[in-house]
């Protein structure tokens, strides 16, 4: 029950992601299987020991530290969020700390292997499935939208004649992304094309699946995943993974920081500086080959 009330809360007042609401709600309902089990009690009953309990059994699984922050997260935010609703009086989560995350580059393809294999005639056709493949691919890469507003976009949010998308990016929040005029030709090919395949169904969303239906995120990771098989030897192949590349790429051309940041929907500067360290590193990387007293 006050699982429940606090995901409608995330939901509709807080208006987080449907992905961040269902990692929230599995990691909630993790926990409390973890103390109806272990300690037969339930979740307003537990106490700080019994968080770092389930921190320590965690820990013991091997999760990484990336994951048991998020858990770490979901479980504050719901603490206050009964302590709020004067369903408890005190909140058991605020001696919980989290763990380090050690720092990691943002894993990216260089710009070079994305251009050979989105204008190579090899690995797309003129099929439908093909056509959406290569936009999704051509729409990660050139763009750097997330795998959630990838899958929200509508035919309506392209517009052809400004050159731009509209995308309903986190808390709700849209913006505006200029989309250059390949990117848009391909766009209009694509959408002709689906109108075309006579589905049943005739959905205003802009990616659809092979019959029509609205596209899901593990049929866009199988896609991201298939076709960055071909030019990249790094074990992550993610969506994000083209969302690091396009502001890589934007940063490694001089694009403004600040710019990046309108681009990529991020709300502080802070989250858009690590694609710095990239930029640094290619740097060396040529000052190392080039300089004669490297």
């Amino acid at each position: 029950m006050f699982i429940d009330s606090f995901i409608t809360y995330l939901t509709h007042e807080k208006r987080y992601s449907k992905h961040t609401v269902s990692s929230y709600l599995a990691d909630l309902k993790q926990f409390e299987s973890y103390v109806s089990i272990t300690y037969q009690l339930t979740v307003p009953e537990i106490k700080y020991s019994h968080l770092r309990s389930f921190m320590v059994e965690l820990m013991e699984e091997k999760r990484s530290e990336t994951t048991i922050n998020r858990k770490i997260s979901a479980l504050k935010s719901f603490y206050k969020f009964l302590v709020r609703e004067g369903k408890l009086e005190q909140n058991p989560t605020l001696l919980l700390k989290a763990p380090k995350i050690p720092k990691r580059l943002p894993v990216f393809v260089d710009a070079q292997k994305m251009d050979q294999l989105l204008d190579s005639e090899h690995y797309f056709d003129e099929s439908f499935p093909s056509l959406r493949d290569h936009l999704v691919i051509e729409l990660l890469f050139g763009t750097g939208i997330r795998l959630s507003e990838l899958l929200s976009l509508k035919e309506t949010d392209v517009d052809v004649y400004t050159g731009t998308i509209k995308v309903l990016g986190k808390r709700n929040k849209e913006r505006i992304i200029p989309v250059n005029k390949p990117l848009i030709n391909q766009l209009n090919t694509y959408i002709a094309q689906k109108k075309l395949q006579d589905f049943d169904n005739n959905l205003s969303n802009l990616i659809v699946t092979n019959t029509g239906a609205a596209a899901y995120s593990k049929l866009i990771y199988r896609v991201v995943t298939s076709y960055l098989n071909y030019i990249s030897t790094h074990e992550k192949r993610s969506p994000h993974v083209l969302r690091h590349s396009y502001a890589t790429s934007l940063l490694n051309a001089g694009a403004d920081l600040n710019a990046i940041k309108e681009l990529l929907g991020h709300a502080s500067l802070a989250a858009t500086q690590v694609y710095t360290h990239n930029s640094i590193e290619r740097l060396k990387t040529i000052y190392k080959q080039a300089h004669p007293k490297a």
